[in-house]
């Protein structure tokens, strides 16, 4: 299994200490990672009049073939860095040969830098409650970044965490025609309606002892957000039937029984949707450190990064016929 080093630990503490005052970053900022590869800092104007800022990661030796991007979304409170570290994508991005983005949410304070959100609809934060015109603001950073670097855009991915993987749903929904599967983690959907214009693949993994996004809806005992979630199975059962997928058929993973996964038959050649359970696991980004070292710890029997990066590598969106 893969774990971030004592090293990404010790950041990661010093991040999530910093992040009341953290402020934005200036674009064109690059800083190279011996024997890895590049971060690049940047920032872009929406038309709302907001700084939008971002890291990008940029492995070593990209093959000059067009090659896939993942937007990574932060869980509520965090921000780029913060889930860059957690989530340890870089290394999969390093390892796979794919272009990593970690934009960040809106929040409070002079610079909106403080409890960054995203507007995922009805949650959550200051980005619900200002009507933050995220997916816009996605749409805005694909763009630059297919301008750019060599994207092939039959592989743009999305992945989040909890309020990030509540974007995830909003993007599937609402920017089918650029994203093409996502994979997330503790999320939901909370916009009223699904209607993609294509069919997207989807990976949701939850835990069942999750407090703060309860795995069949409703307010988590530990939620800040303040919100009666959708539940997250009926979020994902009326995903799969909104892309065109059939039923679903559950069953226990043979190689670990926490897990109980459930797959849509009859969907678009393709395209899969995909449910995992994970019995007794908390809120936290499995297989990874907790960003709050006061948070339940992390499930270990599952890496979700890991799992996620499989699956939407396994989804390209298909040729047309």
């Amino acid at each position: 299994m893969r774990t971030i080093t004592a090293a990404a630990v010790a950041l990661l503490l010093l991040l999530a200490a910093c992040s009341s005052t953290r402020t934005g970053v200036e674009p064109s900022t690059s800083v190279a990672r011996a024997g890895s590869g590049t971060v690049v800092l940047g920032s872009l104007q929406t038309p709302d009049g907001r700084t939008r800022t971002y890291r990008v990661y940029v492995p070593s030796d990209l093959p000059t073939t067009p090659v896939p991007l993942l937007v990574a979304l932060h869980g509520g409170t965090g921000w780029g860095a913060q889930f860059e570290i957690n989530s340890g994508f870089d290394r999969l991005a390093q390892a796979d040969s794919f272009v990593v983005v970690y934009p960040d949410g809106v929040g409070t304070g002079a610079n909106e830098s403080i409890g960054r959100t995203w507007n995922g609809g009805g949650c959550c934060g200051a980005a619900s409650r200002n009507d933050v015109d995220d997916v816009g603001f996605v749409r805005m950073l694909l763009d630059r970044l297919e301008a750019q670097y060599a994207i092939d855009p039959s592989r743009v991915f999305a992945a989040g965490h909890s309020n990030g993987g509540i974007l995830a749903y909003r993007l599937a929904c609402e920017l089918s025609d650029r994203i093409v599967a996502v994979g997330l983690q503790s999320g939901t959907m909370e916009i009223p309606s699904c209607r993609p214009a294509h069919a997207v693949s989807m990976l949701h993994i939850h835990g069942t002892a999750d407090t703060n996004v309860p795995i069949d809806g409703g307010r988590g005992t530990d939620s800040i957000a303040n919100v009666a979630f959708a539940s997250p199975r009926t979020s994902i059962s009326s995903f799969a039937t909104a892309v065109g997928c059939g039923a679903g058929t559950t069953a226990v993973d043979a190689a670990n029984h926490d897990l109980t996964v459930t797959n849509w038959s009859g969907c678009p050649t393709g395209v899969d949707v995909r449910f995992v359970a994970v019995t007794g696991a908390p809120h936290a980004w499995m297989g990874h450190t907790s960003s709050n070292p006061a948070a339940t710890p992390a499930y270990q029997g599952l890496d979700s990064s890991v799992a996620i990066v499989t699956f939407l590598l396994q989804h390209p969106r298909p040729s047309a016929p």
